[in-house]
């Protein structure tokens, strides 16, 4: 995934960007960048690698090498950014949050047109943010270019653009799948991905944009250099599981939507009468918790943390690159509580199963430590489908996917027929899904949340929201 963070403020925006920047560091593992405008030296920039540090340790310098009324910073969890750029557009910092799809065609394509060059990355790939602004440069302004961009690009592209001279543009992309908000304070404008990082630096709502919209900013004003469209299709993933539980996307706070999701699933769990006897209602921590809070909240059964996240030397950023060493971290991380564990029913909500590998682990040390049964329930649909529009998952292929790797164990290419009623808990193709789900897992119980549930629970109209990778429909 990724976020960023900028502001053109009257006095040194470094403190606020580096601030701003860290509260996104839950949307990427890989890379961080700041870009900074100061008229004496002009545009600075700075990336570092965080797999294995978090961003303020690896910037925590960066006060004495960079200055600037303006600057911008992101988190990546794909390529390094920001970017300098010298292009006929000027020259500039950019970086964006989203994916591109279709690269290899939109480079061809450039090439063709332009006899133009990228640099090359590791194995031949191009980053995608030198990929953006090529496409930018190819139309006589910032806000043509953009809207090419977004136009030609299969996957999704939000924008932010860091001039000489200070000012800052920000674009939403076209179908406003990730958010931009704007705000303000005294001292000037900000525009963040995430609501709660500006709210913390005493900035104010001015408000958020729409789909395709761009606005450029400096500490004196903004200006809308494109109105936004009428169709827009934001992801539902951000609610139930990347996005934080303080923020607001489209005026829905994060934590209340778990809440109420998990209260829905409480009450499909007792229409159908499952799972009834149960003695604690847990969380995977961290999104999966509030969900689990919802769910105890309305089946009046006791919400307990069995296992507590052991984080002050294993911290989020640090995840091995092999998948045993992975599995293996993962479960060094959970401390028992032997007396929310022993002899009890336990029900875990998860935010979601997508492979399934680490929770398989996670069931395994519960019962290792005397847990008598372990239901699960995801929060959201089973994931059908790889995202084509962000990086949330990088599973390369569907078959990688639990749910679909089963329904081909089930029934082979066949089963591709009937994905939607193996997505359905109330038909007999859900019903076998979920047991074999739950025997390769050793769940003595599975279910998902419903597609029409976390609708509810998200509160925004179904059209305005995507549901590509629970159903394969944008």
């Amino acid at each position: 995934m990724g976020g960023f963070f900028g502001a053109a403020l009257r006095h040194d925006a470094m403190m606020d960007v580096f601030f701003g920047t860290d509260y996104h560091s839950h949307l990427g593992t890989r890379r961080a960048g700041l870009a900074a405008y100061n008229e004496e030296v002009g545009l600075q920039r700075s990336i570092h690698n965080i797999q294995n540090s978090p961003f303020r340790t690896k910037f925590e310098n960066i006060f004495d090498e960079m200055s600037g009324n303006s600057a911008i910073g992101c988190i990546s969890d794909s390529d390094p950014q920001p970017l300098l750029i010298r292009s006929r557009l000027g020259t500039y910092a950019i970086c964006f949050v989203g994916a591109v799809k279709n690269s290899d065609e939109l480079m061809k394509e450039y090439f063709d047109h332009t006899y133009g060059q990228f640099n090359a990355m590791t194995g031949g790939k191009v980053n995608s943010t030198e990929l953006v602004a090529a496409l930018i440069g190819l139309k006589d302004s910032f806000a043509e270019g953009i809207a090419f961009a977004q136009s030609v690009i299969e996957g999704s592209a939000s924008i932010l653009i860091l001039r000489e001279g200070g000012n800052i543009i920000a674009a939403r992309d076209r179908l406003g799948r990730t958010p931009i908000i704007i705000d303000k304070n005294e001292e000037g404008y900000c525009a963040s991905f995430e609501s709660f990082a500006y709210k913390k630096l005493g900035f104010t709502d001015e408000r958020e944009l729409g789909p395709g919209e761009i606005v450029e900013f400096s500490s004196k004003g903004l200006e809308q250099l494109k109105a936004p469209g009428k169709e827009m299709k934001i992801c539902a993933f951000l609610w139930s599981y990347y996005g934080y539980s303080t923020s607001n996307y489209e005026g829905v706070n994060v934590e209340t939507m778990r809440y109420r999701n998990g209260e829905e699933m409480a009450e499909a769990d007792k229409k159908n009468g499952k799972a009834q006897d149960i003695d604690y209602v847990c969380g995977i921590p961290d999104s999966g918790t509030p969900h689990a809070i919802g769910y105890a909240n309305k089946s009046g059964v006791p919400f307990a943390r069995p296992f507590i996240k052991y984080t002050p030397t294993w911290p989020r950023s640090f995840m091995p690159a092999n998948q045993k060493d992975r599995d293996r971290v993962a479960k060094m991380k959970q401390i028992p509580v032997h007396e929310l564990i022993q002899d009890k029913n336990l029900l875990f909500v998860d935010d979601s199963i997508v492979r399934g590998t680490q929770l398989r682990e996670t069931v395994e040390f519960l019962y290792e430590n005397g847990a008598k049964n372990v239901h699960m329930r995801s929060a959201c649909p089973p994931i059908m489908y790889g995202c084509k529009y962000l990086n949330f998952s990088s599973s390369r292929n569907e078959m990688e996917l639990i749910a679909r790797a089963t329904i081909y164990e089930l029934e082979g290419e066949e089963g591709e027929k009937y994905i939607e009623e193996y997505s359905d808990g109330s038909t007999e193709r859900g019903k076998k899904l979920r047991e074999a789900i739950s025997k390769k897992l050793h769940f003595a119980s599975l279910d998902f949340q419903s597609l029409e549930g976390i609708i509810r629970a998200i509160g925004i109209d179904r059209c305005k929201l995507c549901t590509y990778c629970w159903n394969g429909k944008e």
